[in-house]
């Protein structure tokens, strides 16, 4: 794993796009939550059963922590995805090496950008449930996040053994 070939390749547009754009919505999302923190009650929710139904409650300091977390992930992922010959690979070959780790850098960039835009998502629900209302999708925030999340790792698998 540690004894793979270092190539620098070039970020590509896909790549450049989407993180400006995960990016962009989750300073959306955080001046959102800048914005509506006077009007937050003292006690927001800081957990959901699987019903989308807050089930326990915090200081309201605890509303950025979900972003926080969300943002280290993300810079881990972004060092990660930099680094293509670390990740784990079969069959690496001098052929096929950066097919593989574009491929994989691509995967990365993905899984990093939509668990950015699950916490900007969050941010957005916390309020509106802080404030009495329900969560926008309730029983199937959770679900939908974990298919698209999982879809998109499928996909790149897949991709994976045809790019071999």
């Amino acid at each position: 794993m540690f004894n793979q070939p270092k190539l620098v390749i070039p970020r590509s547009a896909v790549r450049t796009t989407f993180d400006i754009l995960a990016i962009g919505i989750f300073v959306v999302a955080i001046i959102y939550g800048i914005t509506q923190w006077s009007s937050l009650p003292s006690e927001v929710p800081t957990h959901y059963n699987a019903l989308g139904v807050p089930d326990d409650w915090g200081p309201r300091w605890m509303f950025f922590l979900p972003p926080i977390i969300g943002v280290v992930l993300w810079l881990f992922c972004h060092v990660l995805e930099q680094k293509p010959h670390l990740h784990n690979y079969s069959t690496l070959t001098a052929d096929n090496t950066e097919r593989l780790y574009k491929n994989s850098m691509l995967l990365l960039n993905f899984v990093k950008n939509e668990i950015l835009l699950f916490f900007a998502f969050n941010m957005w629900t916390d309020v509106h449930v802080a404030r009495g209302g329900e969560s926008f999708l309730g029983v199937y925030e959770m679900p939908l996040f974990l298919a698209i999340l999982f879809g998109t790792i499928i996909f790149f698998v897949v991709r994976f053994f045809k790019l071999r």
